[in-house]
């Protein structure tokens, strides 16, 4: 690769830059990867273009995996070097603002749950990502303008312990936020706080009771329990088995379309390569390259994961993606029947999208829907 040809815009060369940095690595070509990197780390900057940005994460996580750091920096961007609580939570809906990914993910679950349940008096959502609890805001105002008495709803929010330093408080804040919804729309909310890591959540700590239509809702969040390919008693595929035995209504998954789980090395560093230049585009369009908000939300709400999928194995990698394909066959194995969404919750999603930039793409296929 000349010299000259990361001079300018240098879109297709960094990338193809970035891959040969990679293959190096893979092959244990470590003066050959040395080489690569330092004109690689020239050419990349958290202020450019969205794959120069993309490249200075790409860059941290190989040299981290060269060293075998991988786990020690994620971890030190998760807590270390992450702000306080209230300036992470700032980030986060920064990104929840200029990019429809979580906005919609949440939409479409509101709306399967709704349709799923829209003849039930008494409704238990179970989420396994709880967050804050206002992604609930608007179910619970449409269950509230149903005609007649309003459902009783009760919340089982699932958080690992260690979210509580994003929310900067525990759990007791989500209660208080669903608190406050109640009131403001006069329904009968139940919250119940589970401070429990997804695998370790069994169906005595759930409290279903008789007579309650149970509903399931996993956001972003599956992938991050381990496979069969990280632990031989498959948490992932038990953590299914156990959501089927509770019976429920609908239950709800919102996850990257990605192949970072098994693919291998090379593979999957291309495979995150591109879908996080997705997620950097977007971000581009709608805020200016030297806006240090905008350099702040992607360093502490991606690049974390970004390091994580280039430079750990085993059980140090949690950022373990899959396929719509794969998930799809999970949940047939553990006993699921797929149910598409109504065309009037993906009209309401196309409408959202309208409210963005031209470039998004909505596409529903094979009874699912898919955003690019």
């Amino acid at each position: 690769m000349e010299e000259t040809s990361l001079q300018g815009k240098p879109p297709d060369n960094l990338k193809q830059l970035l891959i040969a940095c990679a293959k190096a690595l893979s092959e244990n070509k470590l003066e050959d990867f040395e080489k690569l990197v330092e004109k690689a780390r020239s050419a990349v900057s958290v202020s450019g273009e969205p794959i120069q940005r993309l490249g200075a994460y790409m860059i941290q996580g190989l040299v981290a995996r060269k060293e075998l750091s991988g786990s020690y920096i994620y971890r030190s961007l998760k807590c270390r070097e992450q702000p306080k609580g209230k300036d992470l939570l700032h980030y986060m809906h920064i990104l929840y603002k200029i990019c429809p990914y979580l906005k919609i993910g949440y939409m479409a679950a509101n709306g399967a749950i709704a349709e799923a349940c829209k003849n039930e008096d008494c409704i238990h959502i179970i989420d396994f990502q709880i967050c804050q609890g206002t992604q609930w805001m608007t179910l619970l105002q449409e269950l509230a303008a149903r005609p007649g008495d309003s459902p009783r709803v009760r919340i089982t929010g699932i958080d690992d312990p260690a979210s509580q330093y994003a929310r900067g408080s525990g759990l007791e804040a989500v209660g208080w936020c669903l608190e406050a919804i109640s009131e403001k729309f006069n329904i009968p909310v139940e919250f119940h706080p589970l401070p429990v890591f997804d695998p370790e959540v069994t169906r005595e700590m759930l409290s279903v009771r008789p007579g309650e239509a149970v509903v399931v809702n996993f956001p972003l969040q599956l992938h991050h329990t381990p496979d069969e390919s990280v632990d031989v008693t498959n948490p992932r595929d038990g953590l299914l088995r156990m959501v089927k035995s509770l019976s429920p209504k609908v239950v709800t998954l919102v996850e990257q379309e990605s192949n970072t789980n098994t693919a291998p090395f090379v593979a999957r560093f291309i495979e995150a390569l591109d879908y996080y230049s997705a997620m950097f585009e977007s971000i581009d369009v709608a805020l200016p390259r030297d806006q240090k908000e905008r350099i702040d939300a992607e360093m502490h709400c991606l690049a974390r994961d970004i390091v994580n999928v280039v430079a750990c194995e085993g059980r140090e990698r949690v950022e373990r993606h899959e396929l719509f394909g794969k998930w799809k066959s999970r949940f047939t194995m553990a006993g699921f029947r797929q149910f598409p969404l109504s065309s009037y919750v993906n009209s309401v999603i196309v409408d959202l999208l309208k409210g963005y930039c031209e470039h998004y793409t909505f596409v529903a296929k094979d009874g699912a829907v898919l955003l690019g």
